[in-house]
This record gives structure tokens, C-alpha cells and sequence, in this order.
């Protein structure tokens, strides 16, 4: 059985609700945020103290867009996979990684810099830029989905996940209200999707099993 070691609602989200869609039996293992402070045993499992971390037999996987891609791919295909002979493949392949690459990555410096820090180490230049960075790349975006209702091949596929979690930390950074109209629309249309809500519900009770209690941590709301 795969094996999805977690913190409620950070980039590990996005292998959560990838392993809802694909519909593959899965554990969830539930760590307090962030991982290599407050549950120092987990370096033994993954030694870089990130999640998400995903055992699948000998497999071992620490990207949450590699995750999704690894799931589609092996686990369903089609319609959550685009193929490589399919036209949409590029724009598949894209989003996917820009979703992380692009879209989260500076929103973690903002989120470091304005809150996670101790006061004397924030940096509210680095938070204004790495914003006007986010928007400026969000903006972008927008422009390359050019009104379509995914991000590739005119269906839901995980580089829909990957795109929308970087929507999902929007929120916890503050910046939710500035994004385009049209990306917000696209987030709110996603969230809807049993498999988003299963996600949600497994990562609840899981924690409450767990962690004894939800965990109040630096992460988005949905």
C-alpha cells in the first residue's frame, strides 16, 4: 500500500488529493508542521525533514508535482495523465511543474519573511517583492490558460492540483484577493470536486487520530 506522510493543508495537499482522484488505496501518516522541528524522528524516514514524502514500494518521492504526475501516470492515465501524443501534453507538463515552480516558490519567501520568522529576522522588502513576483506570475498565467476551464487538454488532470494548491496558499499569504478574477474563479470551481472534499475529510481524521487535535499551523485554509 502507498504510504503519504502529511501536514494538514501544506504542499503534501497536493499528493492528498491526487491519491482521492487516481482512487488508490493509500495510508496517511500525519506529522506536525514543520516536520524537522517538531517530530525530529521523521529525518530517519526522510532525511531532507519535508513533505510530502510518498513510499510506493521501493519508491521513494519527495515533490509534490512529481508525486501528482508519478500517480496519474502510473496508477490511471487518462483523463487525469495527458499523453504524449496528445496535444495538450506541453501545456499539461507545464502547468504542472509551474504550479510549484512558479507559483508556490515565492509565495513560501513571503510566508517565511512575514510570518514564520521571528520578528527581528522578517523582511518586509522580500515580502513585497516575492508578492509583486507571485502576481506578476499569476498574471501571466492567467494569460496562458486564455479562459479555458483547465490548465490543459480541455479536462481536469493533475496539473490542475498542482496549479490550484498554489491558489490554496494565496490565501494564508494574503495576496488571494489580488489574484486575477478569472484565477479565483477557477480555484472556487475546483475545490468543488468530491475529490478535493474527500481530501479534506481523510486529512481531518487523520490528524485527529494522529495528532490528537487539528493541527493550527501556517498553512492556507481551503
Amino acid at each position: 500500500m502507498i504510504t503519504l506522510y502529511h501536514c494538514v493543508d501544506a504542499r503534501s495537499f497536493r499528493a492528498l488529493w491526487a491519491l482521492e482522484e487516481v482512487g488508490v488505496a493509500y495510508e496517511l501518516r500525519m506529522l506536525p508542521f514543520p516536520p524537522r522541528r517538531l517530530a525530529r524522528e521523521y529525518l530517519e524516514v526522510n532525511p531532507l525533514g519535508t513533505i510530502p514524502f510518498l513510499i510506493d514500494g521501493e519508491t521513494r518521492m519527495t515533490e509534490s508535482a512529481a508525486i501528482c504526475q508519478y500517480l496519474a501516470e502510473r496508477y490511471a492515465g487518462p483523463p487525469l495523465a495527458v499523453r504524449p501524443d496528445e496535444p495538450g501534453y506541453g501545456a499539461y507538463l507545464n502547468a504542472l511543474h509551474c504550479g510549484e515552480a512558479t507559483l508556490t516558490f515565492p509565495q513560501t519567501l513571503v510566508l517565511r519573511y512575514s510570518t514564520l520568522e521571528p520578528p527581528e529576522r522578517r523582511l518586509p522588502q522580500a515580502v513585497a517583492d516575492y508578492a509583486r513576483w507571485t502576481l506578476g506570475r499569476l498574471a501571466a498565467f492567467e494569460t496562458l490558460m486564455d479562459g479555458a476551464d483547465y490548465v490543459a487538454a480541455g479536462r481536469f488532470t493533475v496539473a490542475d492540483i498542482s496549479v490550484a494548491y498554489a491558489l490554496m496558499l494565496l490565501k494564508v499569504v494574503g495576496l488571494f484577493d489580488q489574484a486575477p478574477e478569472s484565477m479565483k474563479a477557477y480555484y472556487r470551481r475546483l475545490r468543488e470536486r468530491p475529490g478535493f472534499h474527500r481530501a479534506k475529510d481523510a486529512q481531518t481524521t487523520a490528524a485527529a487520530e494522529q495528532l490528537h487535535a487539528p493541527q493550527k499551523q501556517n498553512a492556507p485554509p481551503s
